[in-house]
């Protein structure tokens, strides 16, 4: 998915997929609401947040800075996908 004009929906699916698959092994049950705060509710630590940027890296190109992984960009699914669409234009 390296479309310029990814629309946050479609990245927020993305990620949450990503999420499901990685963390939840695959569980859609428990799949994470977009506004579930990610490192707060437990769902993923600070090595999930890295495998969740080097994610973003490889399926649409952003790189992050030290200074962006923050959770104003990282603190949610939906805050993540607002980031990831930014950085595309």
């Amino acid at each position: 998915m390296s479309s310029a004009d990814v629309s946050i929906d479609a990245v927020e699916q993305t990620i949450c997929n990503f999420n499901v698959d990685n963390f939840l092994f695959g569980d859609i049950s428990t799949t994470p609401a977009p506004d579930l705060p990610l490192v707060q509710s437990g769902l993923v630590d600070s090595t999930g947040i890295l495998e969740i940027v080097t994610f973003l890296e490889s399926e649409f190109g952003v790189y992050t800075s030290d200074e962006e992984l923050a959770v104003d960009n990282f603190g949610s699914i939906a805050m993540i996908a607002r980031f990831v669409v930014a950085r595309q234009h």
